[in-house]
């Protein structure tokens, strides 16, 4: 059993397209990690995430833009014997990807990247908004600088 730190870009892909949420990892001005779950859309090498108005999270962003999102999927728990304890363990893919969040802020681009959201979950993306809904709900995207990811027992 071998674990793998160099997936391809398209197994990144498979990855995040098979998780429902993914993690977003921030910084506190005090050096404590800020974590929060999320729905989002991946598209063209962007995060796409979305938010009500308010929380700690966009002041810590306002502070330090710099994020980290985690993605985790196919989790199924293995053992070499059956009464060994020391000879489980969990076969994983998992995606970190590095970069920084810039914040949608035009009318039309928020709902490009709802769509690119709904598309995930809904199976399409040509949905119709409101204006207060648009008005009402932050959009960001994580600019991708960075994608690793690791396999353990596949």
């Amino acid at each position: 059993m071998e674990a793998k730190t160099d997936i391809t870009g398209k197994q990144v892909q498979e990855i995040i397209d098979k998780c429902d949420v993914c993690y977003l990892g921030m910084s506190s001005p005090e050096g404590y990690p800020y974590v929060l779950p999320f729905n989002f859309g991946y598209h063209e090498g962007a995060l796409y995430l979305h938010s009500g108005q308010g929380g700690r999270k966009f002041d810590l962003l306002q502070n330090n833009n710099r994020a980290c999102a985690a993605f985790s999927t196919d989790h199924e728990l293995q053992a070499r014997h059956d009464h060994v304890a020391c000879s489980y363990f969990f076969r994983y893919r998992s995606v970190l990807l590095h970069g920084y969040i810039e914040m949608i802020e035009q009318y039309e681009e928020k709902i490009r990247a709802l769509n690119i959201i709904m598309k995930k979950y809904a199976g399409r993306g040509d949905f119709k908004y409101n204006a207060p809904a648009i008005n009402n709900v932050r959009t960001f995207r994580l600019i991708v600088e960075k994608a690793e990811g690791r396999t353990f027992g596949y």
